[in-house]
């Protein structure tokens, strides 16, 4: 790998809109919003992550980082010497599409044998819009919304993908689609997603994610049947965490109770207790009263946690535990996957071991089947 240049670009507000149920990150005023809820950015941190696959290799490989907390200073964290390139160093996370395409644009003029760039679909088409799809990038999953097919499934995957590359072991060249969402239309309840181009990757199947695939209106009937099986399984008075998904839009339907599509709402068999929440609120509910959680993976992908609803974070997950959250999915999303298994990404990796496994998965009414989580 002696000689090998690796290019680094963070998009340091990817994700900041997730744990806060704002479903995005796009945009100043956005971002704004979600530092006034709370919200702390976890793209240093994936980053990081995907960094410390690389870290035994500082002395032999050259990393060519964007300035500041768009590359160079958790480079600098993880013990590599970067060499940034030139061009404004904007703290607090007030970068720009236009320097991303800068960094992109500077890093291809400057041979390095791959980009490595941290953030979601929006940091991926600016990628794009930069340097087109003829040079070699590979994106470290960071977003809220992670549509595109240029991502490792975790960051450590993106990692490892990236090393195998730099050191010609058998890593294949793929041209995926790089596909954006449609934000204010999310944010309404509505999926709304345009293809901006392709990017070309290194490549292994299980090392990079799925395109996200939407779910066919033909299979409105399967989620019906799954719906009635979960609400006969519903106990009075206990209060459910919704996650989003027409099949758990379904179960709200079934029970005449509204459900945002896109977000993540709370319920007993009755009332719609809350909607529409962020972390925050489910942690102050379950303060006070025990919940359980339904969910559904995003289809193409097989996503339990860490795509569309960071809103239930780790700490979530932990105080309702593992025992109550229930899984349902279409039989014929099951078999999209081709014997892949669930995935989860939660940024936490103690959460993620404790969330793999085997798990009861409710396909039907009163059909079910025992299906891997794995991370």
């Amino acid at each position: 790998m002696a000689g090998k240049k690796l290019g680094l670009i963070v998009n340091p507000i990817a994700g900041i809109g997730g744990r806060v149920g704002l479903k995005g990150s796009d945009g100043l005023e956005i971002q704004q919003q979600a530092r006034a809820l709370g919200a702390v950015p976890l793209a240093q941190e994936r980053t990081a992550a995907a960094l410390e696959v690389l870290h035994s290799f500082t002395g032999e490989l050259e990393l060519v980082t964007a300035p500041g907390e768009m590359g160079e200073l958790v480079a600098q964290k993880c013990g590599f010497s970067p060499q940034p390139i030139s061009g404004p160093q904007r703290d607090g996370g007030l970068t720009t599409a236009d320097d991303t395409q800068l960094a992109a644009q500077a890093m291809q003029e400057a041979k390095v044998d791959l980009i490595l760039f941290a953030g979601g679909d929006g940091t991926a088409c600016d990628i794009y819009q930069a340097i087109g799809s003829n040079f070699p990038v590979l994106g470290i999953p960071a977003g809220v919304k992670i549509y595109s097919a240029v991502f490792g499934i975790t960051p450590k995957d993106s990692g490892e993908l990236a090393l195998a590359f730099l050191q010609g072991k058998g890593v294949r060249i793929h041209e995926a689609e790089v596909l954006d969402l449609n934000e204010d239309a999310y944010r309404d309840g509505q999926i709304s997603t345009h293809l901006c181009g392709s990017l070309t990757i290194p490549y292994r199947r299980r090392r990079v994610q799925n395109q996200k695939v939407p779910t066919p209106a033909s299979e409105v009937v399967q989620a019906q049947a799954i719906a009635t099986d979960v609400v006969e399984r519903m106990t009075p008075n206990q209060a459910y965490i919704l996650g989003p998904g027409t099949t758990t839009r379904a179960i709200a339907e079934h029970l005449d109770l509204p459900k945002t599509l896109v977000g993540v709402d709370i319920i007993t068999r009755d009332k719609l207790l809350v909607s529409d929440v962020g972390e925050q609120q489910i942690l102050e509910m379950l303060s006070h009263r025990p919940l359980k959680l339904i969910v559904t993976p995003t289809g193409g992908q097989g996503f339990l946690f860490g795509r569309g609803n960071q809103q239930i974070s780790p700490r979530v997950i932990r105080l309702v535990g593992r025992e109550n959250i229930l899984v349902v999915c279409l039989a014929s999303k099951i078999a999209a996957l081709r014997g892949r298994p669930l995935l989860v990404d939660t940024s936490d990796p103690k959460v993620d071991k404790l969330l793999t496994g085997y798990v009861e998965v409710v396909t039907g009414y009163r059909e079910k089947i025992i299906y891997k989580i794995a991370y």
